[in-house]
């Protein structure tokens, strides 16, 4: 195993891979990389299963079988996208087991087209936690305000979230407010709080992608100093949050009754600017009691020349604070930044989800043929 990926763990953070396919489930790679990598979670989206569906041949068989019985194409993207769920939660429960449900989970996201309409994003939550049945899954609610009742009435079911899609810290902060207020009411109806268990999926490139687009147009050297760092900002400042309600009695109280922390997530780790180093969004995001999904590639990089030198985080949030007063002193307005940024979220699940349910369409048809 890496001895950089070794040294990450140790400071306390999950290392979760942002990538599933049947075709790694079937090679063996996903154990491989639990193995070699320390992976020891699995995160999923639209754009990943419509990528998987379209290579290889992985999928064949089970889309033949569908399109024989004739199933609509909603059905059979859940068949589809359930089977490697499950799959990938029985190759990780292991290591759910050895660390006690901390680690060793995969997630799989509530149809986005939902993401602005409360009650069918509940019922979805529902409908997957039941299909995939596995206790060491989490149902991927975006953090749009429609989706924090959706969020608070899962867990107050029982069913383990992921709230993805968050890029505010504003909106953060109703969100943790969700999980308390989903992890009370699960105790009020007689949930083991200790089995329930939240990320908090927090989007750190793209916010250097939309930020960097309007410091261009500024294009003074000012400006230009400022890029490519508004993203690790705001995920230190949102880890300040974390630290700000985890001391608070609300929190204190579902602890002494069992509860778990909802961990901070940085998600969208990959570098979207090819001139920043590619591994700047692990190794400037270190602290304990967190998570970092990673692309394959990002996986591959930390792995051989990741710069861990232990905890970045804790001690930089006066900096952090300036860099945005900075920013607001320059006109870049980060109200606007961060709805942009939610709604083109939505909208680019969206039309991955669409594309996902195109290409199994037209396999349904070929292999009815």
């Amino acid at each position: 195993m890496s001895d950089i990926l070794k040294k990450l763990s140790a400071e306390g953070v999950s290392i979760w891979l942002d990538d599933i396919s049947r075709e790694r489930l079937r090679t063996g790679n996903l154990e491989e990389l639990i193995r070699e990598k320390n992976v020891t979670g699995v995160t999923s989206n639209p754009t990943i299963f419509a990528k998987a569906l379209s290579k290889g041949s992985a999928y064949d068989e089970q889309v033949h079988d569908l399109a024989v019985r004739g199933v609509d194409v909603g059905e059979a993207s859940r068949a589809i996208t359930t089977y490697d769920i499950r799959w990938a939660a029985d190759v990780l429960r292991p290591v759910y087991d050895r660390t006690e449900g901390q680690d060793g989970r995969v997630s799989i996201e509530v149809d986005p087209r939902l993401a602005r309409r409360t009650e069918p994003t509940i019922a979805e939550a529902r409908a997957l936690w039941w299909m995939v049945d596995r206790p060491n899954v989490f149902i991927k609610i975006p953090a749009t305000l429609e989706g924090l009742p959706a969020i608070t009435a899962a867990l107050a079911e029982g069913i383990s979230v992921n709230v993805t899609l968050i890029f505010s810290l504003e909106r953060y902060g109703q969100v943790i407010d969700a999980f308390f207020d989903g992890l009370e009411k699960a105790r009020a109806n007689g949930h083991d709080l200790s089995k329930i268990a939240s990320v908090a999926s927090f989007f750190v490139s793209r916010v250097d992608s939309e930020i960097d687009k309007r410091l261009d147009k500024i294009g003074s050297d000012e400006a230009k100093a400022l890029k490519g760092k508004a993203g690790i900002a705001n995920a230190r400042l949102a880890y300040a949050l974390f630290e700000e309600k985890s001391a608070t009695d609300r929190w204190k109280a579902l602890a002494a009754a069992g509860a778990r922390p909802q961990k901070p997530l940085w998600a969208s780790t990959g570098v979207k600017d090819p001139s920043y180093p590619d591994t700047m969004y692990i190794d400037e995001l270190v602290a304990p009691g967190t998570v970092n999904t990673m692309p394959e590639a990002t996986l591959e990089a930390v792995a051989d020349h990741g710069q861990v030198r232990g905890n970045t985080i804790q001690g930089t949030y006066e900096e952090s604070r300036a860099l945005f007063q900075k920013l607001a002193g320059l006109g870049v307005n980060y109200e606007d930044v961060v709805k942009v940024l939610e709604d083109e979220g939505v909208e680019k699940f969206e039309t991955s989800w669409n594309e996902l349910l195109a290409t199994i369409q037209k396999e349904l048809e070929d292999k009815a043929r």
